[in-house]
């Protein structure tokens, strides 16, 4: 199979790399040749550590990078059997080059976006074979993370989707599928962990250092704040926008002013060296042991995660399986949402959110239907 990869960033290069590891031809598209020269070093460097660890042989590193064309011309996709399409996240920018990758492919080839949070009907919708067109929904580190998620659009062929499902399977991908709804599957369920625990922040019921720690310590390998300051506030920030824009302004997931601040003050976390914690300045801090409010910061977070996963399959979105891989494998949660919730008692999770509601008089903390019937069971 030959793939085709529009973008040659983070993602773009990410996927190459993933393909032509699993001996695929990939044509590496970007119209800056200086960025796909920066790709393929980037490529590179990972391949050499892969060989370092002894996960790959030297004369197979040479293979992969010998399997990637780097393309400055898209007409140089024309033969692809599949292009998966990775620029910034500008529905208009995606919009121009699918129109002009369909008059260059064959009518058999698959079209496919990356996008994490654009229709991928709208996207189809642009095409004369609207049927061809399918989200592939890859995580960053696309080499290193195992999740993909295959978003069909309504009018995608049942057959392109068998298809791209064996394909990036054959690349060694846990795939999950999801109905076209904004932030799919693990950025609609995911935007709790980070929103509740700035809420309690902004109330005052605890600093950002003990609600990190009372999330690490039943589990999760990074607290809220601590893993927002490493995707970055730009993105996180943007991504938490998206899906509430797009679920028409649905309380459960509105943006916060806290992160909006820290994203006009340039203070994007990590890779800006200060977001919630200021890290020119942060040493390692030391676990909070035994402090009283662990118990309620996790259960008040757990059990906003659990309703929003009850609610994705609830409204059809995806599997119960597909939903518990997903936060397994795309955000890295110690267990699968449903699961944690049948382990901490679903009517203890129900009570937990109704206590909310009662003191908050909120929608976000209403009890979704399909998570209220689990709570009489």
């Amino acid at each position: 199979m030959i793939v085709g990869v529009v973008g040659s960033g983070a993602m773009g290069s990410g996927i190459a790399q993933v393909a032509a590891m699993a001996g695929e031809e990939v044509r590496l598209f970007d119209k800056s040749s200086e960025a796909t020269s920066k790709a393929i070093r980037n490529i590179q460097a990972s391949i050499n550590k892969l060989v370092e660890k002894e996960k790959m042989t030297s004369s197979e590193s040479v293979a992969v990078i010998g399997r990637i064309y780097l393309c400055d011309q898209l007409e140089t996709l024309g033969d692809c059997d599949i292009v998966i399409e990775a620029v910034i996240e500008d529905f208009a920018v995606k919009k121009d080059i699918f129109f002009e990758l369909e008059k260059l492919v064959s009518e058999s080839c698959i079209l496919a976006t990356n996008t994490s949070s654009i229709s991928i009907t709208s996207i189809a919708a642009s095409l004369n074979q609207p049927e061809r067109c399918i989200g592939v929904h890859f995580f960053n580190p696309p080499a290193m993370m195992k999740l993909v998620e295959i978003i069909p659009a309504i009018r995608t062929d049942q057959e392109i989707i068998a298809k791209t499902r064996r394909g990036v399977e054959s690349w060694g991908k846990t795939v999950v599928v999801a109905r076209d709804t904004p932030g799919f599957i693990v950025n609609k369920v995911a935007r709790p962990f980070y929103s509740e625990a700035i809420r309690m922040l902004e109330e005052g019921i605890a600093d950002i250092e003990t609600i990190d720690q009372a999330m690490i310590s039943f589990g999760f390998k990074m607290g809220p704040f601590a893993l927002m300051d490493f995707i970055g506030h730009d993105v996180n920030y943007r991504v938490t926008e998206s899906v509430w824009k797009s679920f028409y302004f649905d309380s459960r997931y509105k943006p916060s002013f806290t992160q909006l601040r820290l994203v006009e003050a340039g203070f994007l976390g990590r890779k800006s060296g200060r977001g919630f914690y200021n890290y020119a300045e942060k040493s390692e801090s030391k676990p909070i042991e035994n402090h009283p409010s662990f118990q309620s910061i996790f259960m008040r977070i757990i059990s906003m995660l659990i309703n929003e996963a009850a609610d994705t399959v609830g409204q059809q979105i995806c599997s119960v399986d597909d939903v518990e891989m997903a936060v397994k494998l795309g955000v890295n949660y110690p267990k699968g949402l449903l699961e944690w919730g049948n382990e901490l008692g679903y009517v203890n999770v129900v009570r937990t959110l109704d206590d909310l509601f009662d003191t908050y008089h909120e929608e976000r903390y209403r009890v979704c239907r399909y998570l209220r019937n689990l709570g009489k069971i």
